[in-house]
């Protein structure tokens, strides 16, 4: 008989994204089943009381076991090279029930100041009225997370490459600082996923994912997932089974045949990303071009250093303000006028008012987000076709 208990830690990425995390039910099956139901049924009334108690291993009910969840979780977790997966609703479900987790009143998070701008109306508005304070800090600048930090941090929370200028955080300094002073790091690693970038390797405690982005990849599902120790993991999945942000079965699932072609997506999302960086910032309707694979990227070496790729999110600056954005937008007829990401169709936003449009005034200038600020997450279309769609509304702007 075939032997498929093959140590999934000698296997290499693109294995662990086809075949890890699948145990494989009695029907043999190849492709990973679905368990669209909402409990499960026991033997006898002993058998359901020792697995409600916790007393014997299996599942309970899908709000917090589920086989195509936990399948979805074993692969990703693998992939991450983190002892434990939590799946989640959503992104933002997996950044709040880290905190629900972690943190309670007293405690402090120190943040990034580039951040996804629900992530800072999490922060700011909902966990601020609980008595959790968040402080914000350049993501580049070390010596400022040194000085943010008191004696009542809990938390230190970083995207990078930051949404959506491409600013890069030095992961390894980041998880020295926070575990001198006796903090966790936590990094947002939705831009670049496992396939270009794993964050525990490099010292953080907690990945955090929003799956609807480039671990689906097609944009066919919400869902989000936490990565990081057993022991931290388990405080997260006890928010998930109490307070019930659960991902669906069918969601699962979704995430779990996306993960298949994430190595070779990636690798061609940055291509394409790298190549319409240059055509872009060659262009004279173009004032900057923030993407962390150009050479003059400030970060540029960081970049290199801790990560396989770039990514595929350019913020781009172009001339007019809001009007000229605008007028680039507007002018596009294949480039989809969405706030998602991570999907093979390109996709193309005005942070300012979208992603991004609940932050103040304030809050927008101090993270860089300008009037004439577009986001393009790059896909897997022809890179001329790109450049042809675009050059509608840019050689319009000269």
């Amino acid at each position: 008989m075939h032997d498929d208990t093959i140590p999934e830690q000698d296997w290499g990425l693109d294995t662990l994204a086809i075949r890890s995390g699948h145990h494989r039910t009695a029907e043999q099956e190849h492709g990973e089943p679905i368990f669209p139901t909402s409990s499960f049924v026991y033997g006898s009334a002993a058998e359901a009381a020792r697995k409600f108690g916790g007393q014997e291993p299996g599942n309970v009910y899908s709000r917090f076991t589920n086989p195509s969840v936990q399948t979805f979780e074993r692969r990703l977790a693998a992939l991450e090279g983190g002892e434990r997966c939590v799946a989640t609703s959503s992104g933002m479900s997996a950044i709040l029930s880290t905190a629900l987790a972690l943190l309670q009143a007293g405690d402090e998070i120190v943040a990034s100041r580039s951040l996804f701008g629900s992530t800072v109306s999490l922060f700011d508005k909902y966990l601020g009225k609980f008595g959790i304070t968040t402080r914000y800090v350049e993501l580049s600048d070390l010596a400022a997370w040194e000085a943010a930090i008191t004696p009542a941090t809990r938390l230190l929370f970083a995207e990078t490459p930051s949404n959506p200028l491409s600013e890069v955080g030095d992961i390894p300094a980041l998880a020295e600082i926070a575990h001198r002073h006796g903090a966790w790091l936590a990094i947002d690693n939705c831009f670049l996923t496992p396939a270009l970038q794993t964050p525990i390797a490099l010292g953080a405690d907690l990945v955090i994912h929003s799956a609807t982005k480039y671990l689906d990849g097609q944009g066919r599902a919400v869902g989000g997932a936490v990565v990081g120790p057993d022991a931290l993991l388990q405080e997260v999945y006890g928010v998930v089974r109490t307070c019930g942000p659960c991902m669906s079965p069918f969601n699962a699932w979704i995430f779990t045949k996306g993960l298949e072609t994430l190595g070779l997506r990636m690798k061609a999302h940055c291509a394409n990303a790298l190549s319409l960086a240059e055509w872009l910032e060659a262009h004279p309707a173009v004032e900057r071009v923030y993407y962390s694979g150009l050479a003059g990227h400030p970060q540029h070496e960081l970049a290199a250093r801790q990560q396989k790729a770039f990514g595929a999110v350019l913020g781009v600056e172009v001339k007019g303000g809001r009007e000229g954005a605008w007028s680039v937008i507007d002018a596009t007829e294949m480039l989809s006028i969405t706030g998602n990401l991570g999907d093979v169709k390109t996709t193309i936003t005005h942070p300012g008012t979208t992603t991004h449009g609940r932050l103040s005034d304030d809050q927008k200038a101090a993270a860089g987000i300008r009037e004439g600020l577009i986001r393009i997450a790059v896909g897997l279309e022809d890179i001329a076709d790109i450049q042809a769609d675009l050059a509608r509304g840019l050689d319009t702007l000269v």
